[in-house]
């Protein structure tokens, strides 16, 4: 029987680190944002419709990369403390490869890599 690639993405809206299940020891794969915390401030000083526009242009290309990691996983957690994870749902749902693709989203706190990977393994385990 072939085994299902299940993956966890532990994210805010600066990295993420993408954890797939196996019994093998972790291997992490860590994928960065543009967008700086200097940013995050600069934009919510100003407001400014063209910092606004950058901002979400970085934002869109940070979650395309992360979705060209994990097209080939068939079931996948996207978990973190922030809104990252419910707006790279929104784009990969517009994708037509993730259709069947099992994306599930889970709100923690920030964690560890030893609580990442212990919030992994409990997940894929019950289900």
């Amino acid at each position: 029987m072939k085994r299902v690639k299940k993956l966890g993405v532990w994210m805010d809206h600066s990295i993420a680190y993408l954890m797939e299940f196996t019994n093998n020891p972790f291997e992490i794969k860590t994928i960065e944002s543009e967008l700086t915390e200097d940013n995050n401030q600069l934009i919510l000083s100003k407001k400014s419709e063209a910092l606004i526009n950058m901002d979400q242009h970085t934002l869109y290309a940070y979650y395309n990369k992360i979705g060209e990691a994990i097209k080939n996983y068939k079931q996948i957690v996207l978990f973190g403390p922030a809104d990252a994870k419910i707006e790279l749902f929104d784009v990969l749902s517009e994708d037509h490869r993730f259709v069947k693709i099992k994306v599930e989203i889970k709100e923690t706190d920030k964690m560890s890599v030893n609580q990442q990977h212990a919030f992994i393994n409990k997940y894929f385990a019950e289900n």
